[in-house]
């Protein structure tokens, strides 16, 4: 198995994807007027409407409803990158921050009210830990 992407559903796919565009400098795909994505080395971002949902099952997922998901980017540093996205951040949670498990995280919302956090590791440990992939 290999995990490949998350799917945001949105009733504003394109506030939703202007808004990941700006703050992780990826360029969105846009397969249809209803489903864009992010792809970045490791992983994919995809982005799409009440409407795709609607095909799978309507109901199945509600927009701007995430109570309990973190989006997570690994980021080379997330002071510097809180400066670059500080104006279109919205809804900032936490200010960069370094974590007892050696991250240091910035917490922020998306426009549907999505968590993202990005983050730097800087402990030996958290080092270690993701040495084996690049950002």
């Amino acid at each position: 198995m290999d995990y490949v992407s998350t799917r945001i559903i949105t009733d504003d796919i394109k506030r939703l994807a202007r808004f990941y565009g700006e703050v992780t400098g990826l360029a969105p795909t846009w397969y249809t007027d209803d489903f864009a994505e992010l792809a970045s080395p490791s992983c994919t971002l995809a982005i799409g409407s009440k409407r795709t949902m609607d095909l799978f099952g309507a109901g199945a997922a509600r927009p701007a409803d995430n109570h309990s998901a973190i989006i997570e980017f690994r980021v080379a540093d997330v002071d510097k990158e809180y400066e670059k996205i500080k104006s279109v951040a919205g809804d900032v949670v936490q200010l960069p921050t370094t974590m007892p498990w050696g991250n240091r995280s910035l917490l922020f919302r998306d426009p549907d009210g999505n968590l993202i956090n990005f983050f730097t590791p800087v402990s030996a440990e958290a080092i270690r830990k993701f040495e084996h992939s690049t950002t």
